[in-house]
């Protein structure tokens, strides 16, 4: 599975499989990145929100030791931070310096909204109702047309998306001049998003899942179509869950700080197109989105809106 690469509208290659380090641990991300890279993964996903690049960086590097390899053979994508919309060379060099890099493969617009860069939280400042303190003003395309001059710096080799919806990808494709290589969005069974997925496709835009499996305790997990085909190949329902974004076309991040579960999740298995349509039953009564902060914005997203 570590071996499969899907190749971006850059020309380059992105490793199908990824490790993911949202919510993950101090303390726990430094050896989890380590093994991951150690046992055969080449994509490692950050993000500088997750507060925890110091030690991403510091477990690549562990990891680049242990595997005997060069940073050139790693994908390490991160991402622009809301309340930085106005500052984007100084949060990829924040990034750069955390984790210990001169350049990433992959930047990418974490969400397509602004928030206040001088509000009472360097990250989450908020209004005094509680709200989030945002700045409308600012366009999701001005923030992308910023991330284009960074392909010019050599600290990043690729610029992308994050959360974007067809509507949103709509506003931005006609104004800007580099289309996004990526688009990173919640997916899974019960979450199809078919309609930014295709859309994506037709443009020559690589979808990445995030959050594959649902949420913790997901119910995916015991869901009678994900269990049969489980069963039925020999394999865990999770090693399904994965399975399904490669018969997609799509790069999946599987995060994990248990080493053998990071093993496991390696493992993946052929689907075929019955397969597939098996699976597209589970969100015939409804679409369940697990991540989906409280911006108080329409996004553009059908479940949303």
């Amino acid at each position: 599975m570590t071996d499969i690469l899907f190749k971006l509208n850059t020309g380059s290659t992105i490793p199908a499989l990824g490790l993911g380090t949202w919510q993950s641990p101090e303390g726990q991300v430094r050896e989890a990145v380590a093994h991951a890279i150690k046992v055969g993964y080449r994509h490692i996903d950050c993000a500088y929100v997750y507060g925890n690049e110091k030690e991403v960086g510091e477990g690549i590097q562990q990891g680049l030791a242990a595997a005997g390899i060069s940073r050139s053979d790693l994908f390490i994508t991160t991402k622009l931070w809301c309340t930085y919309h106005t500052r984007i060379q100084e949060n990829l060099d924040m990034s750069l310096k955390l984790l210990g890099l001169d350049y990433v493969d992959l930047y990418l617009m974490h969400w397509p909204i602004a928030m206040n860069p001088n509000g009472n939280h360097e990250k989450f400042p908020k209004l005094p109702d509680g709200s989030r303190d945002l700045v409308r003003e600012r366009s999701h395309v001005d923030t992308y047309k910023g991330m284009e001059q960074l392909l010019n710096t050599g600290k990043v080799k690729a610029i992308g998306v994050c959360n974007y919806s067809k509507r949103y990808l709509e506003e931005l494709l006609p104004k800007v001049d580099v289309v996004p290589a990526v688009n990173q969005i919640e997916n899974h069974p019960l979450l199809p998003q078919q309609e930014v997925v295709d859309f994506c496709k037709n443009k020559g835009i690589l979808i990445t899942a995030y959050s594959p499996l649902g949420s913790t305790g997901s119910p995916l997990f015991k869901d009678p179509h994900v269990i049969k085909l489980a069963e039925d190949k020999g394999v865990s329902p999770g090693t399904i869950l994965l399975s399904y974004h490669i018969a997609r076309g799509s790069s999946v991040l599987a995060k994990s700080v248990t080493p053998s579960r990071i093993d496991q999740n390696k493992k993946v298995v052929d689907l075929s197109e019955s397969d597939m349509l098996l699976l597209a039953q589970i969100s015939k009564d409804g679409v369940t989105r697990y991540v989906y902060p409280e911006f108080g914005v329409d996004f553009g997203f059908p479940d949303k809106s």
